[in-house]
């Protein structure tokens, strides 16, 4: 059918540049929420073994089991049954971890190997999953800690043990919100996303819209993940995950027609917003009014387990990368910690595991670098403090406890900061409540083994960087075409709900939200890369908005009763007779300008509701065409 011109779309919003880097950001305090609960369960994890091994008569035994305390670090957005199941895995890995570290440390060469291995695979496991953070690094840490770090009269297994009771206690505190709050995490998730929904719907219109869309997006993600991938699927209508569940299909609907309005360029009516907070509040104590969602209407979630894991050992993925980056880097700052013949070489391991672990681009691994060697130097002044004064008893175990506490509640506002207690903490470990002689070795030994260490992990990363890392964004948009056609073929049939549209849908999603990381990847990538990110900057947002007017169609289309007579009649208009066709063969056209870096050809005709983005897109390659 004849198109008309091209609705008027929100302006493309200035490229982001790089992230910060340098000596200012050492000092710049990043907002967090409410960290005391957290803080004061790990300090309490870290603290009680401690306790107990002093009132044993074994204190270095409950040093030694505080490892498996770090398991309070981990997965407290989780909801509680899912949370069960990844504590006790974790309290087994740290546990395992640390009783190879000691089998292995007679032989130098194979200690080291067996770090290496052990820091790849929970590297590889923990991105996979989407562990969170502190991700493989306490887990390569423990089994590092493990070559040269436990008492005399403990053997491997005795060791296990204790790490493995520290992590069971840790696991019990841990576990002991779902007596109070057993829908906790839930309620949290669904209220985090309706504040997200309501921002994005308050920033339609604006240049803000863009970046506000994104973050919404990543926290309905996590909601729903919240409500369906880590739940089972069916429940009753008066539970309370049940109407959790309808309170969040709302918020989709309320970022659906948010998405419709930014595609007009039109700004919402204040009663939107509104709305979202209100049902965000409501999270808290969801009613029985809202209970009324059919459960087939739910979306299900992505891969499981398996199908993550074999995604991230795909031959060219970022996560395989990032892994094989890890190894090498474990590996190389062993052995040069061995050929030095340095006490206590797994410092260097665990630092460079530190920097590459969670596979962040050049400019955050390099300040991450920075603030390690900064916080670990000015670390070693308050360690020097603190084995001096040689704690002994409770008082040694109150120090854990503080200092654990201090670590939580500034690690994610200043992470230099939290590495000047980390650095104390984990000397006061090591010391095993014994008095250090020779302290002054032992503290430079700590802060030359972190230099080695932060020093292999940039090595590495600039050895594997890739020679194309701008190509990311073109493969990146590439696939997200892709998976708007997949989710075209159900829209233009009015079914947006079977399994196989389901499935389609939630891919796009995460396409759409992989071509801005992508972008972030590229644009902190070197200053030459770096400007061909910026380049795509326009291509990039006009791809996401194509994702997103489309997922908000299927929304719309949802909400008038997929697969329904109604639903096949509102989806022909969109179409006409041959839209799908035509959109395909726009898609194709544009993709293909991408793969090669040519201007596309004109579109042609193209389905009406998707002529803006199409129209956006196609100029936005024209215009950064080489011969353009």
């Amino acid at each position: 059918m004849p198109q008309g011109p091209a609705a008027p779309l929100a302006p493309i919003p200035p490229a982001p540049g790089p992230g910060p880097i340098g000596i200012r950001p050492l000092f710049a305090l990043r907002d967090a929420r409410r960290r005391w609960p957290f803080a004061a369960r790990a300090g309490l994890c870290m603290g009680v073994p401690v306790v107990i091994g002093w009132a044993a008569g074994d204190t270095a035994a409950g040093l030694m089991a505080t490892i498996g305390g770090f398991t309070a670090l981990y997965g407290s957005a989780l909801p509680y049954l899912c949370r069960a199941g990844r504590l006790a895995l974790i309290a087994v890995s740290l546990a395992f971890a640390v009783g190879m570290g000691i089998w292995a440390a007679t032989v130098v060469w194979v200690g080291v190997l067996v770090v290496a291995l052990i820091a790849m695979v929970a590297t590889l496991l923990c991105n996979a999953l989407a562990v969170g953070p502190p991700g493989a690094y306490m887990v390569a840490l423990a089994c590092a800690a493990g070559t040269s770090m436990h008492a005399e009269h403990l053997g491997p297994l005795h060791t296990g043990l204790l790490v493995l009771g520290g992590g069971g206690f840790a696991w019990l505190v841990h576990m002991s919100g779902a007596l109070l709050w057993p829908r906790g995490p839930e309620k949290s998730a669904v209220a985090t996303a309706g504040d997200a929904v309501a921002r994005f719907a308050e920033a339609v219109g604006t240049p803000r819209q863009d970046t506000a869309r994104h973050w919404a997006a990543l926290a309905m993600h996590e909601s729903w993940a919240a409500l369906v991938s880590y739940q089972p699927i069916r429940t009753t209508p008066d539970s309370t995950l049940h109407r959790l569940r309808r309170l969040n299909r709302e918020l989709h609907l309320i970022f659906a027609e948010a998405m419709r309005a930014a595609a007009r360029d039109a700004p919402l009516d204040h009663a939107v917003p509104d709305h979202a907070r209100r049902l965000a509040a409501q999270a808290q104590h969801p009613s029985p009014a809202d209970a009324a969602a059919r459960e087939e209407e739910l979306p299900h979630g992505g891969p499981g387990p398996v199908g993550l894991v074999r995604q991230a050992v795909t031959a060219g993925s970022e996560q395989l990368l990032v892994t094989l980056r890890v190894g090498a880097a474990a590996l190389v700052a062993g052995m040069i910690g061995a050929a030095l013949s340095l006490d206590h070489a797994y410092w260097a391991i665990a630092a460079a595991v530190l920097m590459l672990h969670q596979g962040f681009d050049w400019v955050r691994t390099m300040q991450r670098g920075l603030e390690r060697l900064v916080g670990t130097w000015v670390g070693l002044i308050l360690a020097l403090g603190v084995l001096t004064a040689h704690p002994t008893g409770l008082w040694l175990a109150l120090t854990v406890v503080l200092l654990q506490f201090s670590i939580e509640m500034i690690v994610v506002r200043n992470y230099a900061l939290a590495v000047v207690f980390i650095t104390t903490v984990a000397l006061t470990i090591v010391s095993g409540g014994q008095r250090v002689s020779g302290l002054g070795g032992l503290l430079l030994a700590r802060g030359v083994d972190t230099a080695i260490g932060c020093a292999v992990a940039l090595a590495v990363f600039l050895v594997t960087m890739r020679a194309g890392a701008a190509a990311r964004i073109p493969s990146a948009i590439d696939r997200t075409l892709e998976a708007v056609g997949a989710v075209s073929d159900h829209l233009a049939d009015g079914a947006v709900t079977t399994p196989g549209a389901r499935a389609a849908r939630h891919d796009l999603q995460m396409r759409a939200i992989g071509v801005l990381q992508a972008y972030d990847a590229s644009v902190n990538s070197s200053a030459v890369r770096r400007g061909d990110a910026e380049l795509m900057w326009p291509t990039v947002v006009a791809t996401q908005r194509l994702a997103y007017r489309v997922l908000a169609a299927c929304w719309a289309l949802e909400q008038a009763g997929s697969g329904s007579e109604a639903a096949r009649g509102a989806s022909r208009p969109l179409f006409s007779a041959h839209g799908d066709d035509q959109l395909h063969r726009a898609l194709a056209a544009l993709a293909g300008a991408i793969r090669t870096g040519t201007a596309p050809a004109p579109l042609g005709e193209v389905p009406s509701f998707l002529s803006t983005e199409l129209s956006t897109l196609h100029e936005s390659l024209v215009q950064t065409a080489p011969d353009s």
